[in-house]
């Protein structure tokens, strides 16, 4: 079974600003303050942007900098809420985060694929590979629901597992 690519870049024009306020960060070497979690960065602007985006090392959050949501704030946004916000419905904050928890890890889950694929793999290994792909790259749209039924804790731990037989072939 062949799964169709997952652009796994952030693109932040179309996405609702969801790292930005779904995620807790604690003043630190990575963030200038304090932020629960579900609360607003100050530094992100009405439109979604953030207002020290130039600045964000020289003022303290490198950590916003070394993030990334790999494509996963904007298929929450478009995909799964169908292109909604929870700037225009505020109870959708929650569910926004809850969705992105998720996927985002999916999509990290994805990416260690991705890269798995560089090395020197047998056939089982690629098989493997692509199971792994095609259960975390449904043909279905991700919804609320499946997001949230969606075993992602058990999955992580046995890519996690398997990918451990891979050390040998990494130089």
């Amino acid at each position: 079974m062949t799964v169709a690519p997952i652009d796994l870049e952030p693109d932040c024009t179309n996405c609702a600003a969801l790292c930005c306020v779904v995620f807790a960060f604690d003043k630190s070497e990575s963030f200038g303050l304090d932020k629960a979690a579900g609360e607003e960065c100050p530094n992100l602007k009405a439109d979604n942007a953030c207002k020290i985006f130039e600045e964000r090392v020289e003022r303290g959050f490198p950590g916003c900098v070394s993030y990334t949501c790999f494509g996963a704030g904007q298929r929450v946004t478009q995909e799964v809420f169908g292109g909604g916000s929870w700037r225009e419905e505020p109870a959708l904050k929650a569910q926004m985060g809850a969705a992105l928890s998720v996927l985002r890890r999916i999509h990290e889950q994805l990416v260690l694929l991705k890269a798995a694929r560089e090395l020197p793999l047998t056939s089982e290994h690629s098989t493997q590979i692509q199971s792994y792909e095609a259960m975390l790259c449904t043909n279905d749209t991700w919804t609320e629901e499946t997001l949230s039924r969606f075993p992602i804790d058990k999955v992580a731990g046995d890519i996690r597992n398997w990918m451990k037989q891979l050390r040998g072939l990494v130089s």
